[in-house]
């Protein structure tokens, strides 16, 4: 799927939608430049899960981890949103738990530099999203794969 998108409400608004598909156990990962709009689409997501929390970049913690309560019987309860462009290696992310998160069956993962972890996420099935400036906006792609991307 590929959207177009002219501003942040745009982006976020693809990222609202694209929640609507997913399923607890499903991995996002976010591929594009600085200011790309990974962290506008992530809010949008949680939105589209129904958060009205204030959503940061985990730039400095690795990880935000968010109760999602929309509904007593709903499938996600965990929103853990990753951000590995500081991390220095995999290592940091096991030791503040990541594998607790990835691919668990109540949680859905969005990761910010996704290429970083390649160990951790070999043979994990993924939802790619692939974020690139244009003249005009943006350009969203969301591809569903059965592993990583390899860049």
């Amino acid at each position: 799927m590929q959207y177009r998108t002219k501003n942040e409400s745009e982006t976020a608004e693809v990222g609202r939608k694209t929640a609507a598909e997913l399923n607890g156990g499903d991995i996002l990962c976010l591929y594009g430049d600085l200011g790309a709009g990974k962290t506008t689409l992530v809010k949008g997501l949680a939105r589209g899960l129904g958060l009205r929390r204030r959503i940061t970049s985990p730039t400095f913690a690795l990880m935000n981890i968010y109760d999602v309560r929309t509904a007593k019987d709903a499938a996600v309860r965990k929103l853990v949103h990753i951000d590995t462009y500081r991390l220095e290696n995999e290592r940091e992310l096991v030791e503040i738990g990541i594998e607790d998160y990835l691919g668990a069956p109540n949680t859905i993962c969005v990761i910010e530099w996704p290429e970083k972890i390649k160990g951790l996420l070999k043979n994990k099935k993924t939802l790619n999203v692939r974020i690139e400036h244009t003249k005009t906006g943006r350009t969203i792609v969301v591809n569903r794969n059965l592993k990583t991307e390899n860049r």
